[in-house]
């Protein structure tokens, strides 16, 4: 038997407050509309199979076949969950997290990557704007 882990002790997901489910309505609210069909799915496969700390070992060819999806595809669908700070990997762990307090929003300008919202207002409050895209005039 694999001897389990917890990750991130400080983000074990616990029973939403309001409501009764595993996955955070918060999830929808905030996060679904943003990730792939894909990682919405890997994402609540990974809430139904975890166990009470949220930690699942599902290796990824098992993921594959079980979702019906591309090996691509499932990496590509975990790295945006990682991406969005909703689940950690330590393989063969993962890690289902509490939902973050902030949603963690990808700038929009090509090459920028992720910023927290925080950091988006201290470089404001620093004067460090970014670049906005230009627009064509009309």
């Amino acid at each position: 038997m694999i001897h389990k882990r917890i990750l991130v002790p400080e983000r074990l997901r616990r029973p939403p407050v309001t409501g009764w489910s595993w996955v955070d309505r918060r999830f929808l609210r905030e996060y679904a509309d943003r990730l792939s069909h894909d990682a919405v799915l890997l994402y609540l496969f990974f809430a139904a199979v975890s166990d009470r700390h949220g930690l699942s070992y599902y290796a990824d060819i098992t993921l594959a076949a079980r979702l019906r999806l591309p090996m691509s595809a499932v990496n590509a669908a975990r790295e945006e969950l990682l991406a969005r700070d909703l689940i950690a990997h330590q393989p063969p762990f993962i890690q289902v997290l509490s939902l973050p307090p902030n949603p963690v929003h990808r700038r929009e300008e090509p090459g920028q990557g992720l910023i927290r919202l925080g950091e988006l207002f201290r470089q404001a409050a620093a004067g460090q704007y970014p670049s906005s895209p230009r627009r064509a005039s009309p």
